[in-house]
């Protein structure tokens, strides 16, 4: 065998352990990727079906309620515009609180309820979430008082 046929062949070698290596990269990523929705867009049904996705807009004024004897708490997202219930199971973060910017993480029930896994409150009273923002200025809502709700 000739040199130049072994440096070929370790050139092809290379290339496709390069290709597997990429290859199992890229798919590691993607089972772990949690992309955001505005309540808009999970209403028009844009949210994957049974996948990890954040869930982000204001909490609702009234909307909070709790089962007797139970962690599971039930409250509404919206984005001014559509609505979606969430039901959560554990202790929301101090900071959590009515007409307040908040991104929950988690999957569509069958039931049209989000369950969350994770639900992350503002941290000031002038803080939004950057994804809640936008959500909101992209449906001509930004600026617009919630009842029950502070200043944005």
């Amino acid at each position: 065998m000739k040199a130049r046929h072994k440096r070929f062949g370790i050139v092809i070698v290379g290339l496709a352990a390069l290709g597997l290596a990429t290859f199992l990269v890229l798919n590691a990523l993607k089972g772990n990727l949690s992309y955001f929705f505005s309540p808009s867009e999970v209403v028009e049904g844009k949210a994957p079906a049974n996948h990890l996705f954040r869930l982000g807009g204001l909490v609702e004024a009234g909307s909070l309620s709790r089962e007797e004897g139970d962690l599971t708490v039930r409250f509404v997202v919206t984005d001014l515009a559509q609505r979606v219930t969430v039901a959560y199971s554990g202790i929301l973060p101090d900071l959590f609180a009515e007409g307040q910017g908040v991104i929950a993480q988690g999957r569509m029930g069958p039931d049209k309820v989000f369950v969350a896994e994770e639900v992350l409150a503002k941290h000031d009273e002038t803080y939004m979430p950057p994804e809640v923002a936008a959500a909101l200025k992209e449906s001509g809502k930004m600026g617009e008082r919630h009842p029950g709700s502070k200043p944005l």
